[in-house]
């Protein structure tokens, strides 16, 4: 991806605005890694590649083409210019992993930061599924109400309606 310049406070809300969801994760990418690292994209990738055992797939992945494409396009970036390799995504475990290698003072504080603004988007996650399940819970109840209103409205139409003129009874009186 492109390289970027961050804030010269790393305030939570532009680290949330890092944390992407791909293949149904929420995943950080190397480049803005390393950028909160303080480190070029390279380094990273290379302390990644020599500890690679620390890494597994679930931990870490190699976007495909595709997945670049859908990415520069949610993110609005050039489709030339920046990077020449897909990018590493790396889940909140391999965020934490990341901690080991790069031993760094910066490396520390920041994955405490960058953990945190994962904790709080999954926060965030649950409170809309509570929202959501609640809202259904209402529409239910509102088409239940609605249904008991419409046979009380034809039953009092029903009793509005003038009565039939009273038929004449055949046979004997």
């Amino acid at each position: 991806m492109s390289k970027k310049q961050p804030p010269s406070v790393f305030a939570p809300e532009y680290i949330a605005r890092q944390i992407y969801f791909i293949r149904g994760q929420k995943v950080m990418l190397d480049a803005d890694l390393a950028v909160l690292y303080g480190v070029p994209t390279k380094q990273l990738n290379l302390a990644v590649q020599r500890n690679s055992k620390r890494f597994p797939e679930d931990f870490m992945f190699k976007l495909t083409l595709q997945e670049v494409k859908n990415l520069r396009f949610q993110i609005e970036t050039s489709s030339w210019g920046g990077s020449r390799y897909t990018p590493y995504a790396f889940t909140e475990q391999g965020v934490a992993m990341l901690s080991s290698v790069l031993r760094s003072e910066r490396a520390v504080q920041m994955n405490i930061m960058i953990i945190r603004a994962f904790v709080q988007l999954r926060n965030l996650l649950a409170s809309n599924k509570d929202l959501a399940a609640r809202m259904e819970k209402l529409e239910a109840r509102q088409e239940r109400h609605g249904s008991i209103i419409e046979i009380l409205a034809e039953e009092i139409s029903a009793l509005k309606a003038p009565p039939l003129p009273a038929k004449r009874r055949i046979g004997y009186l």
